[in-house]
């Protein structure tokens, strides 16, 4: 009697220890469980620990509740002003309701792919080249946007979109490379026109100073000469400029004039030179077109009067 009974609790306990086996169930901590019991979805989520579950009528599905990263293949489209590129992006989503995530779609991983990829082709047909390059942030929004609508139904959160590279032709690189390099070009261009312009007005002023003082000129050809001297150059060719010269002159004494040789003494017999002061017309009495000519002995012939005649 007594070893009957042992053997029917060895085999009770037994029974209980592989029925505890079968229905013991772990969720983790990142993890969230739902159940079906005959296929039919019972009670809420449970949550992390240690739970039972009926064997054979109960399922227990576990959902991962962490953030996915999921990458978006590189998709190729041609934007709103006609450039073919090819573009590529991530995804950042997490599950917020378990229950929703595995009723309401068969595998949320790949809706969310596929989402994402019609989602991106989209966006790259609505938006210029010059936005996908420079302005990623606002589609990046705008992504997360037409992701998160739909998957909002599927308990599913998209915590973030990213566009991760743009890919352009060879030729549109080289365009494009032309384009920056004429730019860059031009405002040099600008940059230098706006110097020459801000210079020739300083000169200008400085032109307008020293022509008040003309000693300044000459103070600025010594520091011209100190300039050049400096850099210990064998040849050294000093500009010398008119207006120096113009001063130097204006600043030199006038030289004495001297008197005018006396007139030599007349020959015997010859009349007397006219002095330059008394006009030779007054002096001769001729008319105002006489010409005085001068003799081999120095003294003055008489006027000739000139021929009017026809």
């Amino acid at each position: 009697m007594v070893e009957e009974l042992l053997t029917v609790g060895a085999v009770a306990g037994v029974g209980i220890v592989a029925y505890l086996g079968a229905a013991a169930r772990v969720v983790k901590q990142y993890e969230r469980g739902v159940v079906f019991r005959l296929g039919r979805l019972r009670g809420g989520v449970r949550g992390p620990g240690f739970t039972f579950v009926v064997p054979v009528v109960d399922r227990l599905r576990k959902v991962n509740m962490q953030i996915v990263t999921m990458p978006v293949p590189a998709q190729e489209g041609i934007t709103r002003d006609n450039v073919t590129v090819r573009v590529d992006a991530v995804v950042y989503f997490k599950v917020v309701d378990a229950a929703n995530a595995i009723i309401e779609v068969e595998d949320y991983r790949f809706a969310v792919s596929q989402m994402a990829q019609t989602s991106l082709r989209s966006i790259i047909g609505k938006s210029d080249l010059d936005d996908l390059l420079s302005n990623r942030e606002q589609l990046n929004q705008g992504l997360e946007l037409m992701i998160d609508s739909p998957a909002v139904g599927w308990g599913v959160q998209i915590d973030r979109v990213e566009i991760k590279d743009v890919s352009l032709p060879e030729t549109m690189k080289r365009s494009m490379a032309r384009q920056a390099e004429a730019d860059r070009e031009r405002r040099a261009r600008i940059i230098n026109a706006d110097a020459e312009l801000q210079a020739s007005r300083k000169l200008a002023e400085a032109a307008e100073v020293m022509s008040e003082q003309p000693a300044a000129l000459q103070l600025r050809l010594l520091q011209t000469v100190v300039a050049v001297a400096a850099e210990k150059n064998s040849t050294l060719v000093l500009p010398f400029p008119v207006e120096l010269l113009r001063f130097l002159e204006r600043a030199a004494p006038a030289p004495a004039v001297a008197p005018p040789p006396p007139y030599p003494e007349p020959a015997p017999g010859m009349a007397a030179p006219v002095p330059a002061a008394v006009p030779p017309d007054a002096a001769a009495g001729f008319g105002p077109g006489a010409v005085a000519e001068p003799c081999l002995d120095g003294a003055t012939s008489p006027p000739v009067e000139p021929d009017v005649r026809g």
